[in-house]
């Protein structure tokens, strides 16, 4: 089978998935093509991997004469493919816009918008060219995927996202606690890039208390926008928080934390849970998106922007052996996530019309 893949501008899990794919598909004897911005393979070096790379520039902002070139320009590459499988909506649409018949268009919804006004507007627009276009919608999330047959699409499904293995821990949880100076607080983590989705004055609101007992301490990884803005509430409020900036050693973070603290606006099936999990370390996380789906009973789901619940969460967890009983929730969870085996089947399942259910 000869796949093309199509893919925007990314640094994180869209890319890794898409490599992920190209192996996978390559191993079985497929033939693959990636295209997309000359970053993309700057980063993940798909031709390492086995797939011819294509330079095209899908960029993230609309451009109708850029966009029109785009669009073109995928149609001529993927003329002799069987599947174009596009990731994301801006490199969906422009697949879709270019399809006149020919291979069949697969596209991969990783992400939902957060924002209104006139990116908002765009966005729907793109909604709804990816709907009335492609053959088949997989979605990271359950309002994804309703969002899509609201709009009329003819498959949806939900994407199969692998969780890679965790490394073992470098230090031991007591290490790690005396590099944060806690003492004898609990630690609450949170991994998050540094912006708007995340929510994270969400949890500068939580960490404010009051706290009717040791106050804990708040410890974010991860860089961002909102550094400089977060940093600057943290020191006016004297606020426990720390922002330790981008690290290396999540495994070691996680075995000193009580939980993973996960404030979002919105997530699809994210990377930081799935790893918590494994660690077994349970979660405090927002109810949206593919949150619930993933977390189980492994944890507590809190309305997004719930100050008071997130807080009371946090006060139910740390009291004695509250972490303890979730943390084999966690672990078993954590064990029963999708390998990467079970990402590339379920997409050629898929390509090659069949259920999966049926296998």
């Amino acid at each position: 089978m000869r796949v093309a893949f199509v893919l925007g501008t990314t640094s994180g899990g869209t890319g890794r998935y898409v490599r992920m794919l190209v192996e996978g598909l390559v191993r079985r004897g497929h033939r693959v093509v990636v295209i997309g911005p000359p970053s993309v393979e700057e980063q993940f070096s798909y031709a390492r991997a086995g797939a011819r790379f294509s330079a095209v520039a899908v960029s993230d902002r609309p451009h109708p004469a850029n966009d029109l070139r785009t669009a073109l320009a995928i149609r001529r590459l993927t003329r002799d493919a069987d599947i174009v499988h596009a990731h994301g909506l801006r490199a969906g649409a422009l697949a879709a816009l270019g399809k006149t018949g020919g291979p069949r268009l697969v596209v991969t919804l990783h992400n939902a918008l957060t924002a209104g006004g006139f990116v908002g507007l765009v966005y729907g627009v793109l909604e709804r060219i990816v709907a009335r276009r492609a053959d088949h919608v997989l979605v990271v999330s359950p309002d994804l995927g309703a969002g899509m047959a609201r709009l009329g699409a003819r498959d949806v499904r939900a994407a199969v996202v692998p969780a890679p293995r965790l490394r073992p821990a470098g230090r031991t949880p007591r290490e790690v606690r005396d590099e944060l100076d806690a003492g004898d607080r609990p630690v609450l983590l949170t991994i998050a890039r540094l912006a708007q989705q995340k929510g994270l004055e969400t949890l500068l609101d939580v960490a404010a208390g009051p706290w009717p007992s040791e106050q804990p301490l708040f410890v974010v990884a991860g860089e961002g926008p909102l550094r400089g803005e977060l940093q600057s509430r943290i020191e006016a409020e004297r606020l426990p928080v720390v922002l330790l900036g981008n690290r290396d050693d999540v495994p070691d973070l996680l075995g000193a934390a009580v939980a993973l603290v996960m404030p979002s606006r919105w997530e699809g099936q994210p990377l930081t849970l799935r790893e918590a999990l494994m660690s077994g370390t349970p979660a405090i996380a927002s109810d949206v998106g593919g949150i619930p789906e993933i977390l189980g009973d492994a944890g507590i789901l809190v309305r997004a922007g719930d100050v008071d619940g997130f807080r009371g969460a946090v006060q139910a967890l740390v009291a004695p052996g509250a972490a303890e009983t979730l943390s084999a929730v966690a672990a078993r969870r954590g064990r029963e996530m999708p390998g990467d085996d079970d990402a590339v089947e379920s997409v050629l399942a898929v390509y090659e019309g069949r259920d999966p259910k049926d296998d």
